[in-house]
């Protein structure tokens, strides 16, 4: 999939400037899209020249103009077009996991600080989900946004993007485990 999906799907939210869309990328499209502004201000340029969105600048006082950016037909056609086809199965590349395959004869202490830094990292993310989550929710319960948010996509990402660190909390829980009982056993002679 190319960054231009994700913008579309981000610009169902609304109208929206580049900056914005850049918020947007880091507080919820980010748990299954990255993207850097410079990416999406180029993704945004492509967009435009191929009519799936359009562009206008607002005149601002004080502050450079801006451009605000909206799908068009065309764009939401492509978009429904590309949500209908079948996706491409996860290739998952994480630079973590290449350097815990490659740990054994290693420093178990090093590995050890970047599980732990990685289980930093998905808290911080899960707190940053469920600052997200409560703001979708604005009030209502999950049955009750479920039923009744006139859009619920962004939600049902939100879900993914939550168990995805959950995920990544338990299995450096049982990664520490392992790393602990094992080192500990052959600090004591067992090995």
């Amino acid at each position: 999939m190319s960054l231009k999906y994700a913008v579309l799907a981000a610009l169902l939210e609304g109208e929206s400037s580049g900056y914005d869309l850049a918020k947007i990328f880091d507080v919820s499209v980010s748990n299954f899209w990255s993207a850097t502004p410079q990416q999406l201000y180029r993704e945004l340029e492509r967009l435009a020249g191929d009519g799936l969105i359009d562009a206008r600048v607002v005149q601002q006082e004080r502050r450079p103009n801006k451009r605000m950016f909206t799908l068009t037909e065309a764009g939401l056609r492509d978009l429904h077009a590309f949500a209908a086809e079948p996706p491409r199965p996860i290739a998952i590349r994480d630079e973590l996991m290449v350097k815990v395959q490659a740990m054994d004869g290693g420093d178990p202490a090093a590995t050890r600080a970047l599980i732990e830094e990685r289980m930093e990292w998905s808290r911080g993310k899960l707190a940053r989900y469920e600052r997200l989550r409560l703001h979708l929710l604005g009030g209502r319960d999950e049955a009750r946004y479920l039923r009744e948010a006139e859009r619920i996509g962004p939600y049902l990402t939100l879900m993914a993007g939550r168990s995805l660190e959950e995920s990544n909390l338990r299995w450096g829980e049982r990664v520490l485990e392992i790393l602990d009982r094992r080192f500990d056993y052959a600090d004591k002679g067992g090995m």
